[in-house]
């Protein structure tokens, strides 16, 4: 193998393995617990059994890949996109609802702020997530919280 083919093989296993780093359980929790580190919530723990429901609507999801709801038992952030659009990604569109929820109204203002919320929601102490690329190419990702958060009328911390 000549020098060039083995720095070819070399970058795309370092593609394919930074690839695969953003995407593991860790990384899902890690990037719930920073967001919730910053508005002092306790940190979350991986559950497998709530990982397996987010799988497997996950799969469900993957043939159309729409953000559509389960309106399963579990509380639920949903996100696409395209590429190797990753965890931590998905994770950072949620936590970029951050500006437009207002603590002392208990709303969300000039904009959409409910997937926020759910991250740091300071009754959901598991969470189980699943990342599926779609027939389209595009990547679907789901995060299932255990309890549900975004109950009306409740601050979430």
């Amino acid at each position: 193998m000549d020098f060039s083919t083995m720095t070819i093989s070399l970058i795309l296993t370092l593609s394919i393995v930074a690839a695969a780093a953003q995407n593991s359980p860790q990384d899902f929790v890690d990037a719930h617990n920073r967001a919730r580190a910053e508005v002092g919530v306790a940190p979350m723990a991986w559950n497998a059994t709530v990982a397996d429901y987010a799988l497997r609507y996950a799969e469900e999801r993957s043939a159309a890949c729409e953000l559509e709801h389960s309106r399963g038992p579990y509380g639920e952030n949903l996100a696409e996109g395209y590429g190797e659009f990753s965890a931590v990604d998905a994770v950072g569109l949620w936590v970029g609802e951050k500006p437009s929820y207002d603590y002392a109204s208990n709303s969300c203002v000039g904009g959409e702020c409910l997937h926020y919320t759910q991250v740091v929601w300071r009754a959901s102490a598991q969470l189980g997530c699943a990342r599926k690329q779609c027939r389209n190419g595009w990547q679907f990702v789901i995060c299932s919280y255990y309890p549900p958060g975004n109950y009306i009328g409740e601050r979430p911390y």
